[in-house]
């Protein structure tokens, strides 16, 4: 009993958080006709409002995110033609790290750079975890779950770190940036206004979350190995 307390704590702190961005998100995702522009109509306008012509609003299928580097907000397809009230708050989250970007936001800025550093280590750790079964099958030594914990730690590890330490960022990017942009346009019906906070804390914990059950698959690799 008492071993099985700290594994329930651990397992809700790290799936947790995701179930809890997952539950938000798919809850306000209907109607999906709850406003009558889209989350890329939004988008594009809260730019243009702001002077950022120049930011690009387009389609992608790796998640909602803003490209500090190409200026581009990238929104997935129910978020870009969604008229749901998931969709036009993400879309403002995302637009919110448009402006931290315009005013010359540090924390974006050592964010984007940590991503940059960190993206070699996470492809080594990733070719570290492809080539660690032909390593043990080749050289049948307990190296091999070494490598695989390595390997885990880098190309997960490195991702959960980074997104912990830049969470304040993504913070930031809702609750200074896309809330006060919402109440000012005008956009949102007063009565889901409690309910784009609730969205807009998911938004910015969507990333950190995601990496974090994504650290469970060294334990399951372990449990592999272990066999």
């Amino acid at each position: 009993m008492y071993l099985l307390l700290p594994v329930v704590v651990v397992i809700a702190l790290i799936f947790g958080p995701g179930l809890w961005v997952r539950r938000v998100m798919s809850r306000y995702s209907s109607p999906e006709d709850r406003y009558d522009g889209t989350g890329g109509e939004l988008a594009r306008h809260l730019l243009d409002n702001n002077d950022l012509q120049h930011v690009k609003v387009e389609e992608t299928a790796k998640g909602d995110h803003y490209d500090p580097l190409e200026k581009v907000v990238r929104l997935t397809p129910e978020k870009l033609n969604g008229r749901s009230l998931t969709a036009v708050t993400v879309a403002a989250h995302e637009v919110g790290h448009a402006l931290q970007d315009a005013v010359g936001f540090a924390p974006l800025r050592i964010r984007t750079q940590l991503i940059m550093l960190t993206r070699p280590v996470e492809r080594l750790g990733a070719g570290i975890l492809m080539a660690a079964p032909l390593i043990g099958i080749l050289a049948r030594a307990p190296l091999v779950s070494l490598l695989m914990i390595l390997g885990g730690f880098m190309s997960l590890g490195i991702t959960t770190l980074v997104h912990l330490l830049t969470l304040p960022t993504e913070l930031d990017a809702s609750f200074k940036r896309a809330l006060p942009l919402l109440e000012r346009s005008g956009v949102l019906k007063p009565v889901d206004l409690p309910h784009a906070r609730r969205l807009l804390k998911a938004a910015a914990l969507t990333y950190l979350s995601a990496s974090l059950a994504s650290l469970l698959n060294i334990a399951r690799w372990w449990a592999l190995l272990r066999r």
